[in-house]
C-alpha cells in the first residue's frame, strides 16, 4: 500500500509539473556549424555550438575538437571530451594519428605534422609497428625495374603511370616534355602545347575557366589521340558537350581537340560503317555540309512500323541510352523508361507515357538550383537510341536518334537552329545537368555556373501517305539554360519534357484551301440570289448603299456557314480517322498547325454573330396585324351625347380574341425547336460525366474513362470542337390566324376566317358547329373555295403596301411633334380608330374588295422554293403563294432554329477553345441564350404592341 501510494503521489507530482509548465517555449535558436568559429565546435546534441578545451581547435567537419599544432591527444571520447598536451621541443612534430610526438628531419606542415618531399613517403613506424623517434622520408625508386612515385596520400611508393616510363623511362617528366593531369606526353609530336580550359556560358555573356577542364582536358586529348585510350576519348567528347559542341576559331579548346583527333585519326576507319563516327572516338557530329539535316531527317525512313490496333499492335518507343560519367567510364545501357530524362518528379505509370506512341506528352515544373546540385553533382552523359527488331531473324538493333542543340555556337556566335533543316548541325551526346564544367576554383566546391537542359523535345514525324504506321527517325530538340550561382536554396529554373508526334500537313492544308475557296465562291452567288429577292420583296429597283450593306449582312451569315461546315469536317475527319486507326496513317496536328483552323472557329462565330443579330433586328421591326373576321350580332341603342337622342348602332365586336391571339403570338416569338437548357445540359452531361471529353485527349486510345493514375495528354483543340460539335448536333436533331410582313412588299398570311358566320357563340352552337364541319355540312376553312389552304406566303404591290402605310401612319404619328397631332381626339381614339380601320382594310382586302389592289393565288416553282426568290413581281395584283408549310415561322426563332443552333455551338466552342473548359462554356453559353431571349422577348413585344395596335398592357 505504501509502494502504491509513493507511486499515486509521483504521478500526481508529474502530471502537475506538466501541467505547470504547459505555458513554455518550445523554440531555439538555429546555429549552423560553420557558425561556431574556430575554438568551438557544433554539438550534435543540443544543436547549439560548445567551447572546446585548452589547446584545442574545431576539427575538419566541426563536430568535434581537435588539438592544436605542437599538441598530442592524450584521450579522446568525441566532442568536446579531448584532452591535449604539448609536444617536448626535440619532438616538435605530431604523428599522422594526432596521439604521438615525432621528429621531423624536413619541417613541418600548417597541421603541425611532418613533410616530405615530392617523390617521398612519409615513415613514422617500422613494419611491425614500432613508433620511430625520427620520421623518415624515404625516395621512391623512380628507375627501372621499379619505376615507383609516391601515391597521392604520400604514404606509399607505388608504380608510377605508364606515359612516364614510355616517354622517359622513368617517373620523371621534365622538360621538354609534357604533364598534365597526371600524364607525361612527349612534346615532339605535333600536338598542341596547352589546351585552352574554358567554357563559355553564351546566355550570361560569362566565360569561365573550368578547374575540370584545367585538370583533365590537355589530357584526355593527348591519351585519346597518342594511345587511343579509349575513356580518354570519351572524357574529351564529355568536356566538348559540356561546351555545346561549339566549333571555333580556337584550335585548343574541347571541341576543337576532338575535332583536332578525329581529323588526325581517319586512317583508324569507321564504326558500323558510319561515316561521322570515327573508330575509338565517341560519335558527336552528323557533319556540317548544307542539307545534312534533311537528309538525315527526312529521306531515311525507320525500318519498322507502329499499329494502335490489332495483333500487331505496337505503341511502345523503345529508346535506351548508352551512358557515361564525366571521366569517361561506360556506365550501362539505361532504358528511358522510369523518367531517366524527366527532370520533374511523378508516378512510373506517368513518367512512361512518355513513349506511348501516338500519345502527345507534355510535363513542366521548376526545380531548385540546390536540389539540382545535390542530385546531379557528378553530370551523365546519354547516346540515345531507337531500339527495333528484325522481323525475319529476330534480332535487335539500334537506330541513332539525333540531337538538335538549339545552344550550339561557332565562333562565339549562336548558330542559326531556326526552323530551316539546310542549317541545321546535329550532334548525338546530350546531358541533363553540368554542375562541373562551371567550378572555377577547387573541384567539388560549389560552382559558379550550373547549365541545365531545361526544355527537352523528342519528335516523332510520319511519313506522308504511310498506311503502315512507318516514320522518319526521331529527333531530340534540347535547349540549354545557363545559372549564376548566388543563392541556391531560394534560385529555381523551370523545366519542361515533351513527345509531340508530328505530319505533313500542307495537303490537309490545301485541301481545306479549296473547299473554303470553292464553298467561298458559291456563298457569294447565294448571297446575290439572297439578295435580289431581299430587293424584289421590299420593291425597290435601285442598287444604293443599302442593298451594299444588305449584301454583305447575307453574305456574313453564308461565309459563317461555310467556316462552320469546314470547321465541323475537319474536326469529324480527325476525331474518326486518328482515334479508330489500326495502322497509323495520320497523327494529329500540332498545337501550332492548330492556329488556321482556331482561326476558321473564331470567323464563323464573328460572322454567325452578326447573322445572329441582323435577324433578331429583322424580326424585331416586322409589321404584323391581326385581321377580326368577326361581324356584329344586330343592333343596339346608343345615346347621342349632347343631343338627349337615342339611335341604333352596330353591336361592338369584343377585342378580347384580338388579344387572346396577341398573347399567343407574343409567347412563341422565342419558342424554338429545341429545349436550350436541356441541350446545354444534356451535352455537359454526355462530355463530364460519361466522358467523350476524353476522346479529345492527344493520345491513341478510343475509351471514355481514364484512371486517375494514369497520365492525361493534353488535349486537342480540334477533337475538342469535334466531339462538342457532334454532340450539339446529335442531341438538337434529337429534340426536334396572322397577317405577316417580314419586307415591304412580301410577308406571310394566315386565314383565320371562321367558317360559320361568328366565332363568338356559346358552347351549345360552337359543338353544333363542330358537328356541321365534321359532317362537311359547311364549306372548308381555306381561303379559296373547296380548299384547306390557311397559310400563304404573299407578295404584295406597291399601291396596296402604300394604303397599308397610310392607315398605319396615323397611329404612329402620336409619336411626332405636338403640331401635327390632332388635338379634338385623344391618343386612344386614335389608335382604335386606326385599329378599326386597318382592320376593315385589311379584310376588304382578302375579299377581293378593291379591284385596283387585288390579288391571285398560286404554287411556288420548284426553282422557286429552292432559292427562296419570287421570280414574278407584283405589278398590277399581289400574288398570294400557296405555303403548305409554316414558312411564316421565319419571322420567329422557331423558323430560325438553324442559325441559333450553329451560333450556340460556335459561342460554345469559342469560349471552349479559350478556357479549355466544358463547364465554362456551358454556363455562357445558356446565359447568353436567355439573354438573347430576354432581348427578343421585351423588344418583340413592343414591336408587336405597336404594328398591331394592341395595348402593351393586355401583352402577358
Amino acid at each position: 500500500m505504501a509502494t502504491a501510494g509513493r507511486y499515486g503521489a509521483a504521478a500526481l507530482l508529474l502530471v502537475l509539473s506538466v501541467r505547470l509548465s504547459a505555458g513554455q517555449s518550445f523554440s531555439l535558436p538555429l546555429r549552423q556549424p560553420q557558425d561556431c568559429g574556430d575554438a568551438r565546435y557544433f554539438d550534435i546534441s543540443s544543436l547549439a555550438c560548445g567551447q572546446c578545451g585548452p589547446h584545442q581547435g574545431r576539427g575538419a567537419w566541426g563536430i568535434s575538437c581537435v588539438c592544436l599544432p605542437g599538441f598530442k591527444m592524450v584521450s579522446n571520447n568525441g566532442g568536446p571530451s579531448v584532452i591535449c598536451e604539448k609536444c617536448p621541443e626535440n619532438m616538435s612534430g605530431v604523428t599522422e594519428d594526432g596521439w604521438n610526438c615525432i621528429t621531423c628531419p624536413k619541417g613541418l606542415t600548417t597541421e603541425g605534422k611532418c613533410k616530405c618531399a615530392i617523390n617521398e613517403i612519409l615513415v613514422e613506424r617500422d613494419v611491425n609497428g614500432t613508433l620511430l623517434n625520427e620520421a623518415l622520408c624515404i625516395h621512391c625508386d623512380a628507375n627501372e625495374p621499379s619505376f615507383s612515385a609516391s601515391n597521392v596520400l604520400g604514404d606509399r611508393c607505388i608504380r608510377c603511370e605508364q606515359t612516364f616510363i614510355n616517354i622517359s623511362e622513368s617517373c620523371d617528366c621534365s622538360d621538354p616534355n609534357i604533364l598534365t593531369g597526371g600524364l607525361c606526353f612527349s612534346n615532339s609530336r605535333n600536338f598542341p602545347s596547352k589546351a585552352v580550359a574554358t567554357v563559355r556560358y553564351g546566355q550570361l555573356g560569362i566565360t569561365v575557366v573550368s578547374a575540370w577542364f584545367l585538370k583533365n582536358l590537355q589530357a584526355s586529348a593527348a591519351a585519346c589521340w597518342l594511345y587511343s585510350n579509349l575513356t580518354s576519348c570519351q572524357a574529351l567528347g564529355n568536356m566538348c558537350v559540356m561546351n555545346m559542341n561549339s566549333l571555333s576559331s580556337t584550335t585548343s579548346d574541347a571541341c576543337g581537340l576532338f575535332q583536332y583527333v578525329y581529323a588526325n585519326t581517319a586512317g583508324l576507319g569507321t564504326v558500323h560503317s558510319v561515316s561521322f563516327w570515327r573508330q575509338n572516338l565517341p560519335w558527336l557530329y552528323y557533319g556540317d555540309q548544307p542539307g545534312l539535316a534533311s537528309q538525315v531527317l527526312d529521306t531515311t525512313q525507320f525500318p519498322t512500323s507502329f499499329s494502335f490496333k490489332g495483333t500487331n499492335k505496337n505503341i511502345k518507343l523503345q529508346l535506351i541510352a548508352a551512358s557515361y560519367d564525366a571521366e569517361g567510364n561506360f556506365l550501362k545501357w539505361q532504358n528511358l523508361e522510369g523518367g531517366v530524362l524527366q527532370l520533374c518528379p511523378d508516378t512510373l505509370t506517368r513518367l512512361n507515357a512518355a513513349y506511348i506512341f501516338g500519345t502527345t506528352y507534355q510535363q513542366s515544373c521548376t526545380i531548385s538550383v540546390s536540389k539540382m546540385l545535390s542530385d546531379f553533382a557528378n553530370p551523365i552523359f546519354y547516346d540515345v537510341y531507337l531500339e527495333y527488331h528484325d522481323d525475319d531473324s529476330g534480332q535487335q538493333y539500334l537506330w541513332a536518334v539525333p540531337v538538335l542543340n538549339l545552344n550550339l555556337q561557332y565562333n562565339e556566335m549562336s548558330v542559326n537552329q531556326g526552323s530551316n533543316k539546310n542549317n541545321w548541325l546535329l550532334t548525338r551526346r546530350m546531358f541533363l545537368v553540368d554542375s562541373l564544367s562551371g567550378q572555377e576554383s577547387d573541384l567539388g566546391k560549389q560552382p559558379r555556373i550550373i547549365r541545365i537542359a531545361s526544355k527537352i523535345t523528342i519528335s516523332i514525324r510520319l511519313i506522308p501517305s504511310t498506311q503502315r504506321g512507318t516514320i522518319y527517325p526521331p529527333l531530340i530538340t534540347i535547349a540549354y539554360k545557363d545559372v549564376l550561382v548566388q543563392n541556391p536554396d531560394t534560385q529555381s529554373v523551370m523545366v519542361s519534357f515533351s513527345v509531340n508526334y508530328e505530319m505533313n500537313q500542307s495537303e490537309a492544308q490545301i485541301q481545306t484551301d479549296i473547299a473554303l475557296g470553292v464553298l467561298g465562291g458559291l456563298s457569294v452567288l447565294w448571297s446575290l440570289l439572297k439578295t435580289a429577292g431581299w430587293k424584289r420583296r421590299i420593291g425597290s429597283p435601285i442598287i444604293d448603299l443599302q442593298t451594299v450593306l444588305k449584301f454583305l449582312l447575307f453574305y456574313a451569315g453564308d461565309l459563317a456557314n461555310v467556316f462552320f461546315i469546314i470547321t465541323v469536317g475537319t474536326g469529324l475527319y480527325w476525331l474518326i480517322f486518328f482515334k479508330a486507326q489500326q495502322f497509323v496513317s495520320v497523327l494529329l496536328p500540332l498545337p501550332s498547325q492548330e492556329e488556321d483552323f482556331v482561326t476558321y472557329v473564331g470567323c464563323a462565330f464573328a460572322l454567325k454573330a452578326l447573322q445572329f443579330l441582323h435577324k433578331l433586328f429583322s424580326q424585331l421591326t416586322v409589321d404584323v396585324f391581326f385581321i377580326d373576321w368577326e361581324r356584329p350580332k344586330g343592333k343596339i341603342l346608343k345615346a347621342i351625347g349632347g343631343e338627349g337622342g337615342i339611335k341604333s348602332a352596330a353591336a361592338p365586336v369584343s377585342i378580347w380574341r384580338t388579344y387572346f391571339i396577341a398573347n399567343e403570338w407574343n409567347e412563341i416569338q422565342t419558342v424554338r425547336k429545341i429545349n436550350p437548357l436541356f441541350q446545354v445540359l444534356a451535352v455537359l452531361f454526355f462530355l463530364e460525366v460519361v466522358g467523350f471529353s476524353n476522346l479529345a485527349l492527344m493520345d491513341s486510345s478510343s475509351s471514355l474513362t481514364r484512371s486517375n493514375e494514369s497520365y492525361i495528354a493534353p488535349w486537342s483543340r480540334i477533337l475538342r470542337f469535334g466531339v462538342s460539335t457532334v454532340l450539339w448536333l446529335v442531341i438538337a436533331m434529337l429534340q426536334i390566324s396572322v397577317f405577316l410582313l417580314s419586307h415591304r412588299c412580301f410577308g406571310y398570311y394566315i386565314h383565320g376566317r371562321s367558317v360559320h358566320g361568328h366565332a363568338d357563340t356559346n358552347m351549345e352552337e360552337m359543338n353544333m358547329n363542330l358537328k356541321r364541319e365534321a359532317e362537311n355540312l359547311c364549306s372548308q376553312r381555306g381561303l379559296l373555295p373547296n380548299t384547306d389552304g390557311q397559310t400563304f406566303q404573299i407578295s404584295i404591290s406597291g399601291k396596296m403596301r402604300q394604303q397599308y402605310d397610310r392607315i398605319h401612319e396615323t397611329l404612329t404619328r402620336k409619336h411626332g411633334p405636338a403640331r401635327l397631332l390632332d388635338s379634338s381626339a385623344t391618343t386612344f381614339e386614335q389608335s382604335t380608330k386606326a385599329y378599326h380601320t386597318m382592320n376593315k382594310f385589311l379584310g376588304s382586302f382578302i375579299d377581293h374588295v378593291h379591284k385596283d389592289m387585288d390579288y391571285i393565288v398560286k404554287d411556288k416553282l420548284l426553282l422557286e422554293r429552292i432559292i427562296g426568290m419570287e421570280f414574278m413581281e407584283p405589278m398590277e395584283k399581289s400574288i398570294f403563294y400557296n405555303d403548305e408549310g409554316h414558312s411564316f415561322s421565319d419571322v420567329l426563332f422557331y423558323g430560325n432554329e438553324a442559325t441559333l443552333l450553329i451560333f450556340d455551338i460556335l459561342f460554345f466552342s469559342v469560349v471552349d477553345l479559350a478556357s479549355q473548359s466544358f463547364i465554362l462554356a456551358a454556363v455562357l453559353t445558356y446565359l447568353q441564350q436567355e439573354i438573347f431571349r430576354f432581348i427578343r422577348n421585351t423588344a418583340g413585344q413592343k414591336n408587336l404592341a405597336s404594328k398591331t395596335l394592341v395595348d402593351e398592357r393586355f401583352l402577358i
